[in-house]
């Protein structure tokens, strides 16, 4: 059965859609099955994943998998070994949907049912089919949040260092216990990633060592810094693109991290 793994911040500019994406890269890459699911409406899993414009993805969703409990046919294959769950703008309207019935489409498709378990359920249909499900999430404790959360065995909570990120921790890992009490998969945090990390600067200093101090058992040792072959990921994507090992090699060591914890979580 698949591990489930979220990515998860209520932040923008964090860095959650390159880490998910880098990180299902290099599960397949390591040779195991992997499914990325994008919960966030913006699209920038999708499009960084597919290299198309996440509107091309309207009708063909997770939202739509979700709406109709059945995640298969909704699956677009990315590469050997990995797949993606796509999402676009309509996604927002799962709120409207899970408390009226009402579809974007103007369908009525009725829910009952918890409204956080709703992608739990709904993956519980292909998890024999993935060594990892990977999640990105929207910066919001949303609907999308909530279901990701409660559908994850663990999180990695991602932490800009910045004092609005550094505020925002607190709530974040207080809705990772709301998940694992309420959720049935009993969701914990796998760890902390300091990403877009800012070498030049004191205050990124400062709050990495603070987070480090405040959850010394949850940070990785990897701190991700700021470069540009990371930030033009987005326009060249995984595919024929002369700089990405070097937009890759410094996840590569948060990534043995994060196998660790996995393998001492499911031993224990």
């Amino acid at each position: 059965m698949a591990i489930t793994i979220t990515m998860g911040i209520q932040k923008g500019g964090c860095g959650k859609s390159t880490t998910t994406g880098i990180l299902s890269y290099l599960l397949k890459e390591d040779g195991y099955r992997v499914l990325a699911i994008d919960m966030d409406s913006q699209g920038n899993l999708t499009e960084l994943l597919s290299e198309q414009p996440s509107n091309e993805f309207m009708g063909k969703s997770v939202l739509e998998a979700i709406q109709h409990n059945d995640v298969k046919q909704y699956i677009v294959p990315i590469s050997d070994n990995l797949d993606l769950l796509p999402a676009n703008n309509f996604l927002a309207t799962l709120p409207r949907w899970i408390y009226t019935g009402k579809t974007y489409q103007g369908e009525t498709i009725p829910f009952s049912g918890n409204p956080s378990l709703i992608l739990d359920a709904a993956l519980d249909q292909i998890r024999d089919q993935y060594d990892f499900i990977v999640i990105d999430t929207p910066p919001s404790l949303s609907e999308q949040t909530t279901n990701a959360l409660c559908a994850s065995d663990y999180v990695v909570v991602l932490f800009e260092s910045s004092n609005w990120c550094y505020s925002a921790i607190p709530n974040f890992m207080d809705s990772v216990a709301s998940a694992n009490e309420f959720g049935k998969r009993g969701t914990k945090v796998l760890g902390i990633l300091r990403t877009l990390n800012d070498v030049r600067r004191n205050d990124a200093k400062a709050f990495n060592e603070m987070i480090e101090e405040d959850y010394p058992e949850e940070v990785f040792e990897t701190v991700i810094t700021r470069k540009a072959p990371v930030g033009r990921l987005a326009l060249y994507g995984f595919n024929g693109n002369s700089e990405l090992k070097q937009a890759v090699d410094q996840y590569k060591s948060f990534y043995k991290e994060l196998i660790e914890r996995v393998k001492i979580q499911v031993s224990s």
